[in-house]
């Protein structure tokens, strides 16, 4: 098939990309995990766990514990106690271990890409060529940052145990974008994933103990939303960084706004496609494509508007349509 017949259909080629070595990885385990804290996994003390499955297919992937009260109190602890060590490093000193995790994120890359992708559903595609490798860039990025951190930021100071709310859209990426400045700065962290997607953390939990990160600069709690509202309700994390629904940011303002806590709300919104009557309407339909269904719609800022000026508009939308109709439902690994 030459360029031009692909570009009449719009047929894609196929990648497809073996579950295997996930599989395998969650065999290690015996498809169960702990909580990550301290350094190391284990137990929660509420003795409730929740399953995490493969949306695609529905099939169970993993057994995942669900922090209680005393569990995120044991994590936070940890966090704190863990500070001032952490802060305590040069700025180079901190930059070598979050070098050591990009290079393991490199290192494992395939496996965090389909692990991604059996957990939240997204296309293969999107986690081996955009999600894994932002992720990695974002260790590095802020690893140099680390490095000059006294020189550029001479006034600046970390500000001890934060705690981290990410979201089921892009699971290893938020965590990059959360982790790697906290942890360049000279912060320590309580994550909790999504309840949806948690897998990929705890696989990063996994390479912070290869490369001999330092007890308690990273924890890992698992759960549902009261586990998250247990963290942002602490008194001793000085910092609550949540990305989600404006709903529940709202809630978060609510319940912080009595305090000193520092607060980042990265929340949703309904972002304007708009088309005049001089534009390329193909390119503009797949614009319109791209925007709302990029990561399956999954976006804080999808193009979930669409303006139009009317002298087009019976156009871009027939065009639109016939577009949508050629959309895909099937195995993300195929």
């Amino acid at each position: 098939m030459n360029i031009s017949e692909i570009y009449e259909t719009m047929e894609y080629s196929p990648a497809p990309e073996s579950p295997d070595i996930a599989l395998e990885w969650l065999k290690e385990h015996k498809s169960k995990f702990g909580l990550f804290i301290n350094g190391k996994w284990c137990k929660a003390k509420s003795g409730k766990v929740f399953s995490t499955d493969n949306p695609a297919t529905g099939e169970k992937l993993a057994s995942i514990s669900a922090a209680g009260k005393s569990d995120v109190d044991f994590a936070v602890s940890t966090a704190k106690k863990a500070f001032p060590g952490w802060q305590a490093l040069s700025g180079h000193e901190r930059a070598r271990y979050l070098y050591a995790l990009a290079r393991q994120l490199q290192k494992h890359a395939r496996l965090f890409a389909v692990l991604e992708t059996l957990d939240n559903g997204k296309t293969i595609r999107e986690t081996r060529d955009i999600d894994i490798p932002l992720a990695i860039r974002h260790f590095y990025h802020h690893a140099g940052w680390a490095q000059v951190l006294e020189s550029e930021f001479p006034e600046h100071t970390a500000i001890g145990a934060v705690g981290q709310i990410i979201p089921w859209n892009f699971p290893l990426l938020m965590l990059s974008w959360k982790v790697a400045p906290a942890l360049a700065a000279g912060n320590t962290v309580v994550l909790k994933p999504a309840e949806y997607t948690s897998l990929t953390a705890l696989l990063f939990a996994e390479i912070c103990m290869q490369i001999g990160l330092p007890s308690g600069v990273f924890n890992v709690v698992t759960g549902s939303g009261e586990t998250g509202a247990m963290l942002v309700k602490h008194p001793d994390l000085k910092k609550i960084a949540f990305t989600g629904s404006t709903d529940v940011g709202r809630i978060i303002r609510e319940a912080t706004a009595h305090t000193d806590k520092k607060l980042t709300l990265e929340l949703g919104g309904k972002s304007p496609f708009i088309v005049f009557e001089d534009a390329d309407l193909d390119s503009a339909v797949e614009g319109v494509v791209d925007a709302i269904w990029f990561n399956q719609g999954q976006v804080c800022c999808a193009g979930s508007r669409l303006l139009v000026q009317e002298s087009v508009a019976e156009k871009v939308i027939e065009r639109l349509k016939k577009r949508m109709a050629k959309l895909r439902v099937g195995d993300p690994l195929g």
